[in-house]
This record gives C-alpha cells, sequence and structure tokens, in this order.
C-alpha cells in the first residue's frame, strides 16, 4: 500500500515538472526554491485559463438554445419557407391545387344558384302581396275568401322552402370558402334579396298596424247608462257580447253597467273592471253593484230598446226577467226597435244605431247582442273600435296573466305551438254546418303535424274538452322529424308546483271560468294557434292574439282549407 502511495506521488510530480532529465540538478541548485514557486505560479495561470475556457463553453451552450426558441417563436416560417403552389412539380402538390380551384368553381356555381333563388324569393313576395289584397277584397265581399286564404298559405310554404335552401346554399358556401385565405375569386358578399330576407321567418308576427286603426272616443255623459244584458252560450259568447255592448254605449256617450253575478258569470274573477276605466283614463264601466248605490231606491231601467225581435224581443225569456226583477230593477216595457232575427242578423251602420237607439233616458237597455252585425270591420279590427292607451280593453285578470306566464316558463318555454282542440258537443253542431268543421282524429293529426313543422316548434300545449281516448290517438298521431310531439296539458293541482300559487292564494284554484280565461291566456302566448272552426272561445284566443300583437302568420283554423275525409249522415 505504501509503495502505491509512494509510485502516485511520482507521477504527480512529473506531471509538475518537465521531462528534461535534470531533476536531479534543480533540486540541487540555490534558486531551487524561487523555481519551484515560478512553477507553482505557472500552474495557477493555467489551471485558470483552463476554467474560463470552460465557463465560455457552458454559457454558448446555454445562450445557443434561448436564441433558438426566440427566433422561432418570432418568425413565420411557415412563409420564410413557403413555395407557391403553382410552381412546384410535386404530383401531391398539383392534386391538391386542382381541388382548390375546384371549391373556387363549386362556390361559382353555389353564389349562381343563390342569385337564382332570390329571384324566386322575390317573385313569390310580390305575388304573396297581390293575393293579400285580393284576399281582403275577397273578405270585404264574403266570397272566395277560403281560396284566397289557400293560396296565400301554399305561398308561404313556398317562401319557407325557398328560405331553406338559400340557407343551405349559404352554409355549404361557408365550409368551402374556410379553407381559402380570401374570396376574390367570386363576389360572396353580394345580396340579392330585399332588406328583411335576413330577419324573414315562415312564422313571423304579424304587423297589425295599429296606428291606422279607426277610432271612436268614449265620453259618457252624465248619469246616463246602457245596461248590459247577454244571454246566448257560455262565457266566450258573453265577453264578445259586453265588447259589443261597450262600442254601443261609445256610440250613445253612455257609462256600461256590468251584469250582476246572479244573472250572469261572476265578470269580476276572470276581468279587471277598473282596466278599462284606466285604460279610457275615466269611468265609462260599472258593476252593477256600483250601479245600485248610485241608484240607491231608484234602481230600474227606463227604457228596453230592444236590437233583436226573434225570436222573443231582446233575446230575453222569462227566466231572464225574472232574475231581473229579483235584483230590485224595475223594468219597463220590452220592446223591439225594429225587425231583426238572431239567425239572418242585416248589417247595420253606426246612423242606424243612432237613429234607432239615441234616448234622453237615463238608464236603457237594448238586449243581447251578441249576434249584432254592425259596422263589423270597425269593430274586429285589433285593438278594437274605442280609442283607448292599453292592447286591449277586454283582457284576462293580471293575476290570471301572471299565472299563464309561469306556466310557460315551467312547462313549456319561449317557442311552442297551442292548440284549441273543440270536440264535446261539437259533432253535432259541425255536422249542422256545410262544409263541416268536424275532423278524423288521424286527419287532424296530420294537420297539426304540418303546422309543427312550418313553427318548427317542439311541443304543443293542448287546451281541450276532448276525452281521454281521443287525446290518446290524438297525440300518437302528432309526429315531427319521427318523433313524438308531446302534448301538454295543465296538470291538477300539486303543492309541489308554484306556477299556480297565485291563484290558490287568491282563492281563485277550480273556479271552471278561470280556467277557461287560463287556458285563453296560454294560447293566446303561444308562437303558432291552432283553433277549432265556429268556437268563439277560438275566436276570443285570435281576439287576444291581435290585440296583444302575438298574432303569427301560421295560425290558422284546425284543417283550414280542408274537408273532413269522413262525415256522418244526418239523423
Amino acid at each position: 500500500m505504501m509503495e502505491r502511495d509512494s509510485s502516485d506521488e511520482e507521477e504527480d510530480h512529473e506531471n509538475l515538472i518537465p521531462q528534461n532529465d535534470r531533476r536531479n540538478d534543480v533540486v540541487k541548485s540555490p534558486n531551487h526554491s524561487r523555481v519551484v514557486s515560478f512553477q507553482i505560479d505557472d500552474l495557477k495561470s493555467r489551471i485558470s485559463g483552463t476554467a474560463s475556457r470552460f465557463n465560455k463553453r457552458y454559457l454558448f451552450a446555454i445562450l445557443l438554445p434561448l436564441v433558438i426558441l426566440i427566433l422561432y417563436f418570432t418568425t413565420d416560417l411557415k412563409n420564410l419557407f413557403q413555395t407557391h403552389i403553382s410552381i412546384l412539380k410535386n404530383p401531391d402538390n398539383a392534386s391538391v391545387n386542382r381541388m382548390r380551384e375546384s371549391e373556387l368553381r363549386a362556390l361559382y356555381l353555389l353564389k349562381q344558384q343563390e342569385l337564382e333563388l332570390f329571384k324566386l324569393w322575390n317573385y313569390t313576395a310580390l305575388v304573396n302581396n297581390k293575393s293579400s289584397l285580393s284576399a281582403l277584397n275577397s273578405n270585404n265581399d264574403n266570397s272566395g275568401n277560403s281560396s284566397s286564404l289557400n293560396k296565400i298559405t301554399m305561398l308561404e310554404d313556398l317562401k319557407s322552402k325557398l328560405f331553406s335552401q338559400i340557407s343551405i346554399n349559404r352554409r355549404i358556401q361557408g365550409v368551402l370558402l374556410s379553407s381559402h385565405d380570401s374570396g376574390d375569386f367570386v363576389d360572396f358578399n353580394g345580396n340579392y334579396s330585399d332588406e328583411s330576407f335576413e330577419d324573414w321567418s315562415r312564422c313571423r308576427k304579424v304587423d297589425q298596424r295599429l296606428s291606422d286603426r279607426r277610432t271612436i272616443d268614449w265620453k259618457p255623459r252624465l248619469n246616463k247608462y246602457l245596461f248590459a244584458i247577454c244571454v246566448s252560450g257560455q262565457m266566450s259568447n258573453h265577453l264578445i257580447c259586453l265588447e259589443k255592448h261597450m262600442f254601443f254605449a261609445a256610440l250613445l256617450n253612455r257609462v256600461l253597467v256590468i251584469p250582476s253575478a246572479k244573472v250572469d258569470y261572476e265578470f269580476s274573477r276572470v276581468l279587471d273592471i277598473d282596466h278599462i276605466n284606466k285604460c279610457l283614463g275615466r269611468k265609462v264601466v260599472v258593476t252593477f253593484e256600483e250601479f245600485a248605490e248610485t241608484k240607491k231606491s231608484n234602481l230600474n231601467i227606463d227604457k228596453f230598446l230592444c236590437y233583436f225581435s226573434l225570436p222573443q224581443p231582446c233575446f230575453m225569456d222569462n227566466e231572464r226577467v225574472k232574475k231581473l226583477k229579483g235584483l230590485g230593477l224595475s223594468l219597463s216595457k220590452v220592446d223591439a226597435v225594429w225587425s231583426e232575427d238572431t239567425k239572418k242578423p242585416k248589417q247595420k251602420t253606426v246612423q242606424d244605431v243612432l237613429a234607432k237607439f239615441s234616448s234622453n233616458d237615463d238608464v236603457i237597455a237594448i238586449g243581447d247582442v251578441f249576434f249584432a252585425d254592425v259596422e263589423r270591420d270597425w269593430v274586429m279590427q285589433p285593438g278594437g273600435p274605442i280609442a283607448h292607451n292599453c292592447k286591449t280593453l277586454i283582457e284576462p285578470s293580471r293575476l290570471i296573466i301572471l299565472t299563464a306566464q309561469r306556466f310557460i316558463q315551467t312547462f313549456l318555454g319561449k317557442d311552442f305551438v297551442a292548440l284549441h282542440f273543440r270536440r264535446h258537443g261539437f259533432l253535432k253542431f259541425c255536422n249542422a254546418k256545410k262544409p263541416s268543421c268536424f275532423y278524423p282524429i288521424p286527419q287532424a293529426s296530420d294537420c297539426i303535424s304540418r303546422v309543427v313543422e312550418r313553427a318548427n316548434t317542439p311541443v304543443i300545449y293542448l287546451s281541450t274538452d276532448a276525452a281521454e281516448s281521443e287525446i290518446g290517438l290524438l297525440q300518437s298521431g302528432v309526429v315531427w322529424n319521427g318523433k313524438t310531439v308531446p302534448l301538454v296539458q295543465r296538470p291538477a293541482r300539486n303543492s309541489a308546483e308554484k306556477w299556480d300559487a297565485l291563484l290558490y292564494r287568491h282563492g281563485l284554484e277550480g273556479d271552471a271560468q278561470v280556467e277557461a280565461m287560463l287556458d285563453k291566456s296560454i294560447c293566446a302566448l303561444s308562437t303558432v294557434f291552432i283553433g277549432s272552426g265556429g268556437s268563439t272561445f277560438t275566436d276570443d284566443i285570435l281576439r287576444l292574439r291581435k290585440d296583444w300583437g302575438s298574432a303569427s302568420a301560421c295560425d290558422e283554423y284546425l284543417c283550414q282549407g280542408e274537408l273532413p275525409n269522413f262525415v256522418a249522415e244526418d239523423e
């Protein structure tokens, strides 16, 4: 071990001292210590130089990758080394070039197709405007109305198909164009349609042009009243009767007295009576209780000026007369001002009404006017014939409207079709008409499915009095895109559901008339509405939709323009 250490020392000396065979002389020399010192200093300087070179190499090795990274992220290497595809001789690149040229050619052809489609679009718009004018004239003349409406529907369906194809065309152009840096080869921004194309919808809202509405001011004379009497039909008929009474009251400058719940429906549970007064800014309607409080001991109807003479004057039977007297009213003789039959009402004008019904008596009554045909276009216009500051005068109470909105938010959502499917007692009623308005379930399902397709909606709200067997068959037949469209009805009250809490808290739950008005409100707020022809329930919903501005171009009666494919014989 000692020998090995000695040998190592000798090797170290050989490395430190130059091999010049004068090792002994150096040791013996008097300058020995100075030479050794010099050699050690020389060794230090050599070591320092080696370390310096070593540090520079490491620094270079560290900085070089950093410089490369900076260049990589700051230089567009793709453009730096890119060669234009047209000068490449590689067969694969040539095929890519041909493919891109084909794409541009396809884009050009699609643009030409889009131009031709827009020409068809503008043509259908022109024809549609002419057909709408023709339908309006036909409606005024009571001739050919159904045929004109069918033509308009067909044109709207054609426009819908064109709109769909133009939209698909544009999507294809977008996909093809996405692989190109620019579209300089084709004018991709050209628009050959009218400005309304982008916002067009098959089932768009109908502009009711309320600013063009013809109106009359309702300014009642002091202590002059018109006592409303409504007899025929159910609630919807009575609401229409009230609406016409309001027109008569405005013409005659009288305050309208709403019937008592003892002789008619309890209107205060479904209507906000004071809403009418607020809309006109003055007292134009009063409840029977307010009227009785004003008149006190002098509670009587001074004169009956009956609008209808047949089947009986004022369309009142003895039972109705007894009910009115039961309110403490004194009645004058019931007389008709002209010969008028409820089954064949004649068209009357404002001048006719003023000539026959003007009177200085404090309280008059004209009887049931549900069938009255006075200034039809004026009365039936959106918003009604009376000047006011609201959307409509007769509408559901605020509680019912809020409940309808909560139901829609809970079960339906923004876009839905509403269907009023009248069945109970409708078979005999419709078959008495020519043509019948009662459709077999499978035919009705097909008609509903077509409307759902036009509206592009995923759900239907069903308002019906049909039996469960009919509802089940109807549900199975309403199909869109291969899927059954759900028919949603109002569920029975459940304390876990809060959408109807307002009605419950105000004691309105379980009231048949409140529920009927709730159905109307939901239907009136739908995207598209399908009604039952001949039903005043449907007519009242259509009135609300026009007045609220929710009427759609796709609104229609069930199977409108079609005949039932089977009709039973008469008894």
